[in-house]
């Protein structure tokens, strides 16, 4: 008989959880429930369909419910809600009192914005930004607003701003921490972020939780800072929350740091034991840091493709394992690219880490070459063990191969003296410099150990 896979939600990693179980087991029933109308799109995608880089939120959907039926004989019910799941009796419980059969299941249900308590919070025109369904409603607002708040200066947030600023609306982003893109940037490196957003005509309350949201019967201001700032949109970037609803009704153990515990397996825990025919992937788990010993949340489409595999491997009968992560992240901000891996000081600081930075300013291409644009690098070493522990980048252009180069540095426990002596850079005048300006960064990172 063939075994038969559940699988809820149809993110980055339940899709991928479902294809890599298909891939492992060819005769297995493969069945995927998702509350979305959509599968397999990308929400960091959203404030790029908003600004207008990407034509449509057409573009961003890869493929359909009917095209994982003909091509990988996977079966996706959209709109439709799991409530209950008795492992015991391995069955699970639709919105509909349908009930399903399985033999092994994976739990991908995601995360979702987190809404602050504040007064007006529910007034129409104020929007969360995390499914394709929110950028439509933004999108189709957006001919009535002069004036938008975003409510959080993370990587999302700015992206959200971005692309507001883009479509001509005054724009003014709050912020209860002191600076952009809080625990993953250091303050030296998001001013740098901040001051290119102030460029393009943004606007920043910082250091000031979004207090109220005003209107009567629509949004026409918030307050903050004891001032208050007129708009017709609020866009809550406030951070994603593991869904736990599903996980609390079985039971599982959720880690310190809000989500569920998992192994290396993606199995996870119930009074202190794997939990067998479980596997779970995406924003709602906790997985290992590769830096600290310890859980450590990495919600990326990145991280959620490879925990996905793992899953999907696993729940098919295989064999595989999610290594520790250094959660390597891009964004594009304007003009600017910004990137980070592993930890920044602020986090390294909270976690009694002492650490030593180096830092380097240079051009993308060799100074002679035209087009080259501004590259900031700034580099984190444990001060003990003088092992790479972080890395921040802001440039114009090509950071992305350079946080990946520091990041599988990282991973393999590499210190700055064998980065500054083995880890040489390819050289093309259109490209980089001579020497390229993280090696310079780590060059003054060893100078000040």
């Amino acid at each position: 008989m063939a075994k038969r896979i559940a699988v809820i939600g149809s993110g980055a990693a339940g899709m991928t959880a479902a294809s890599s179980a298909r891939e492992k087991d060819s005769e297995a029933e493969i069945t995927l429930f998702t509350e979305d109308e959509h599968v397999a799109y990308s929400p960091c995608a959203i404030p790029f369909v908003i600004e207008g880089r990407i034509k449509d939120f057409r573009s961003i959907v890869m493929h359909t419910p009917e095209w994982y039926r003909k091509e990988r004989r996977i079966e996706v019910h959209v709109r439709t809600k799991v409530i209950r799941v008795d492992l015991e009796a391995k069955l699970l419980t639709l919105h509909d009192g349908t009930n399903i059969n399985f033999d092994s299941l994976i739990l991908a249900p995601g995360g979702t914005v987190f809404v602050p308590p504040v007064e007006g919070v529910k007034l129409p025109g104020v929007y969360p930004v995390r499914w394709l369904k929110d950028g439509e409603k933004i999108l189709s607002a957006l001919d009535e607003v002069q004036s938008v708040v975003v409510a959080g200066a993370g990587v999302i947030g700015l992206e959200m701003a971005i692309a507001l600023r883009h479509r001509g609306k005054q724009v003014t982003v709050v912020e209860m921490f002191d600076q952009a893109i809080p625990r993953l940037f250091d303050e030296d490196m998001a001013r740098l972020v901040q001051a290119h957003c102030e460029s393009l005509g943004i606007k920043f309350i910082m250091g000031s939780p979004l207090g109220a949201i005003i209107g009567n019967g629509m949004v026409e201001g918030i307050k903050v800072a004891a001032k208050e700032v007129p708009c017709q949109m609020v866009i809550l970037a406030t951070g994603v929350r593991p869904n736990l609803e599903l996980a609390n009704h079985i039971g599982l153990e959720i880690g310190p740091l809000g989500a569920v515990r998992v192994s290396a397996s993606m199995q996870p825990y119930r009074k202190g034991r794997l939990v067998k025919d479980l596997y779970l992937a995406g924003d709602v788990v906790s997985c290992e840091s590769a830096i600290l010993p310890g859980p450590t949340l990495s919600q990326l489409g990145s991280s959620a493709v490879r925990q996905g595999r793992v899953a999907g491997i696993n729940a098919a009968g295989g064999y595989a394992q999610y290594p520790g992560v250094a959660s390597p992240f891009v964004s594009v901000i304007g003009e600017v690219q910004v990137g980070g891996v592993g930890m920044s000081r602020g986090l390294a600081d909270y976690y009694g880490v002492k650490v030593v930075e180096g830092k380097a300013h240079g051009m993308t291409r060799a100074r002679y070459y035209p087009g080259g644009k501004p590259l900031t690098v700034k580099v984190l070493a444990d001060a003990s063990t003088h092992k790479l522990i972080g890395a921040q980048i802001v440039g114009g252009e090509e950071v992305t191969g350079r946080i990946n180069w520091i990041g599988a540095a990282i991973v393999k426990g590499v210190t700055a003296e064998e980065f500054q002596a083995g880890f040489e850079n390819a050289y093309c005048p259109p490209v980089s410099m001579v020497r390229d300006v993280v090696n310079e960064a780590v060059d003054d990172l060893v100078a000040n150990l």
